[in-house]
């Protein structure tokens, strides 16, 4: 299988409802930086996986709509426990929305499989994967 992962980060702020979360139910920020990995068996008729500045450009799009927000006042987050591996999913399934309308270019079609992973910090991360 073949890979190619871009990087970009968010910064938000949250609060999580549940004992097992400890201090983490009092609003706080987090920074996130964020690996989308897209995967194919066979590269397409250009020799490559995914447009590179593609995927960087929509996946700086996907995060613009988390970055710098409030996630306990988005709306389609209103009762949800956003947690990482929450985002990580939520990431991954909006590029997926963008590759089936074609934002990354009619190559992108082939792909089998996306993966977000967010890293928390430089020793804890969380991810997600899907088949397209």
């Amino acid at each position: 299988m073949f890979s190619v992962t871009v990087r970009d980060h968010i910064m938000v702020a949250h609060s999580f409802r549940g004992e097992v979360f400890g201090p983490a139910q009092r609003l706080h920020g987090a920074t996130f930086v964020v690996d989308a990995t897209f995967r194919r068996a066979e590269l397409d008729a250009d020799n490559i996986v995914v447009d590179i500045g593609l995927a960087t450009e929509r996946l700086g799009a996907v995060l613009a709509d988390l970055n710098y927000r409030n996630l306990d006042e988005v709306p389609e987050f209103k009762g949800v426990n956003t947690s990482t591996e929450f985002l990580a999913k939520v990431i991954a399934d909006r590029l997926a929305g963008q590759v089936h309308a074609g934002d990354l270019g009619e190559g992108a079609h082939g792909l089998a499989s996306i993966s977000v992973t967010l890293h928390e910090s430089h020793v804890a991360s969380a991810g997600y994967e899907r088949d397209l």
